[in-house]
Order: structure tokens, then sequence, then C-alpha cells
């Protein structure tokens, strides 16, 4: 299983999900399913655009938990 962490990372930058949803280019909707775990797939464009607004690494924000 793949956990996204993008509360945690949310959390250390100090940023809200309007916030990220605004820098990013998404809709609320589709930043809380990313949030939430729901997601099935992520695209790399929206990957490569968490990464610039968070100021990490796509492994700061995948983590494959084995399961």
């Amino acid at each position: 299983m793949i956990r996204i962490n993008l509360d945690v990372m949310m959390a250390r930058r100090k940023m809200s999900l309007t916030e990220l949803a605004e820098r990013v280019g998404l809709t609320l909707a589709n930043l809380s399913i990313l949030k939430n775990e729901k997601a099935k797939a992520i695209r790399f464009s929206t990957l490569d655009a968490l990464c610039r607004a968070l100021d990490c690494q796509p492994g700061d924000l995948l983590e494959y938990t084995g399961d």
C-alpha cells in the first residue's frame, strides 16, 4: 500500500488546504481526495506541483507501507 502523507507536509509547512489548492491549481475536492488517501492515482504534474508548493521531495509525500 502507498500512503500519501500530504497532511503531514501541510502541517510542517503550516499551510491550509485552501492555500495549497490555490498554489497547485487543484480544486479543494480533488486535494481532499489526495489528503484523505482516497486517490487511486496521481499525475506526475500534480506531484510536481505539490512538491514545488510544499518545498519537498516526492518521497516526503509518498510512503510504501507493504500492507
